[in-house]
């Protein structure tokens, strides 16, 4: 069930879901609260992101945390992170062929920059370049570079999930090519439901 229909939840995702709503996000940051997968978990939240910078739309994603209090074999565990970053690119990036292994790296590095516990990661990382041709020869094309990626969080009263959301925030700023907030500045609030 979404976050916002369900009237009663298990401690754990009650904590988690908390701490979701009082993340600090990057003033770049636009978020908002969306529907969640109804048939993969009994529990979920889902929210949506998009990275603008003066105006311009650098990147966008989406994060799901999903809860099954009785556990979930594949998973590993009774939670698991889901999340989707893509960002326009310059047609070079997506032509190195270290970019995959790059844009791997950041998540993985991420999440242990923050202190987030966790197991079980998988996930992809797609890069595509369109060139018009024809009619469309003067359009100068694109690229873009996306991450797909899931991993069991280990959350409990001591582990919180803001490190993961934190290090999910910083993949996405990353791929939009914003710099990293340095350790011990806090984000300004993001303004909510810009859409």
């Amino acid at each position: 069930m979404t976050a916002r229909s369900h009237p009663t939840y298990p401690p754990a995702f009650a904590r988690a879901l908390r701490q979701l709503r009082a993340v600090s996000w990057r003033s770049e940051v636009s978020i908002e609260e969306i529907p969640s997968p109804q048939r993969i978990a009994p529990f979920s939240v889902a929210v949506s992101a998009d990275v603008v910078v003066l105006d311009d739309e650098r990147g966008s994603g989406r994060l799901v945390l999903l809860h099954d209090p009785a556990g979930n074999e594949a998973w590993d565990g009774t939670f698991r992170c889901v999340t989707y970053s893509k960002a326009d690119v310059e047609p070079e990036m997506v032509r190195d062929p270290l970019l995959a292994d790059v844009g791997w790296s950041w998540l993985m590095e991420a999440l242990d920059t923050h202190g987030a516990t966790y197991r079980e990661p998988s996930g992809t990382v797609s890069a595509v370049i369109s060139t018009p041709f024809g009619e469309l020869a003067a359009d100068p094309g694109s690229a873009e570079v996306e991450i797909r990626a899931s991993w069991t969080p280990e959350l409990s009263a001591d582990l919180s999930l803001a490190a993961h959301i934190a290090a999910w925030q910083e993949v996405l700023c990353t791929l939009s090519g914003l710099p990293p907030v340095p350790p011990g500045v806090v984000p300004l609030a993001t303004r909510r439901g810009r859409r």
